[in-house]
């Protein structure tokens, strides 16, 4: 059977994937990228679904909660004062924020695994390791440091400003006011005892070192002043206040930098030996080598001399 020259040949290996094969095999890469979206999707709804759930409790004990967060400015008040509210609707609308804070709050174990698990499959054994445990301190952390704003800070901090009350001015409060100025300071103290853990992680992975931390300390101080003029209202005492935290909280990531810098494994220290090994092994064959080539360039002396000596066999006794 003879075939035309210039007909295409059909391929033997199987169909052309130009077809709808090819375009499955496109939505295919196409599809982990929408799968993740439609991951994200999910997890988003899940959250909002939980801090709805959260808020709506949460707004059942709003009377409750905003009173233990005025806790410490009314154990400071004189007898008989009280929070008041300048607008008709700003009562609400502060138990709504109240509950609506308190609903996040309550929903952050929820909140924290959905962001979990939509991370934890991207990423390698080892990194799950490492993020798995900063994800649990940088909670701890955060939630410390609001306490310590909260049963420290606070006391001292309204004392201080409900001094300048006297017999001609007397401090009113209001509601509104109060929670914007108590969930700005607990949030600022909060992200504020971060920074150990921030400055621990940047020398786990190698971009400061501890002599670099000692060698900074007067500017890191600096910084501290600064920082907390910008974080907290604009008045000396919390400033001070979250200054003097962040000072020994700088001693402490020195600490934990000089614990977690990163050292050479034994692992690394094997690699280098079998390394080393190997270069040895590689020196020795090409050293042989070198010897093996130099004894095949006398070999063809000696087969030559060889060679001459068989083809005159009667020279040695015409000599003698």
């Amino acid at each position: 059977m003879t075939h035309d020259p210039e007909q295409p040949i059909p391929e033997e290996n199987g169909p052309e994937t130009n077809g709808p094969e090819k375009n499955g095999e496109d939505a295919e890469e196409r599809m982990p990228f929408t799968s993740h979206l439609e991951e994200l999707r999910d997890r988003l709804i899940k959250s909002f679904i939980a801090v709805g759930v959260g808020f709506l409790v949460a707004y059942g004990f709003k009377d409750r909660l905003f009173e233990i967060l005025m806790r410490p400015l009314i154990q400071v008040m004189g007898q008989g004062d009280t929070l008041i509210f300048t607008g008709l609707p700003e009562a609400f609308f502060t138990y709504l924020k109240v509950a609506f804070l308190a609903g996040i709050m309550a929903a952050s174990p929820v909140l924290i695994y959905q962001f979990w698990m939509f991370v934890a499959p991207g990423l390698y054994r080892k990194e799950r390791r490492i993020l798995l445990p900063i994800v649990f301190l940088s909670t701890f952390f955060f939630v410390g440091g609001a306490l310590f704003g909260y049963f420290f800070v606070f006391p001292i901090g309204f004392k201080f400003f409900l001094g300048f009350a006297n017999e001609n001015i007397q401090a009113l409060p209001s509601m509104k006011e109060y929670l914007s100025f108590a969930s700005k300071l607990l949030i600022a103290f909060g992200l504020a005892f971060e920074l150990p853990l921030v400055l621990t992680g940047m020398a786990r992975m190698g971009i400061v070192t501890v002599d670099f931390l000692k060698k900074n300390r007067k500017y890191a101080l600096l910084l501290f002043f600064v920082g907390s003029a910008i974080i907290t209202p604009p008045d000396v005492v919390s400033q001070v206040m979250m200054a003097l935290p962040l000072m020994v909280l700088y001693e402490i990531s020195i600490i934990g930098a000089k614990i977690f810098q990163p050292k050479r494994s034994d692992d690394a220290d094997e690699e280098d030996a079998d390394a080393a090994e190997e270069r040895a092994e590689a020196t020795a064959g090409d050293a042989g080598s070198h010897d093996a080539a130099d004894d095949d360039g006398d070999a063809p002396d000696s087969r030559r001399a060889a060679t001459a000596g068989s083809s005159n066999p009667g020279r040695g006794e015409t000599d003698g």
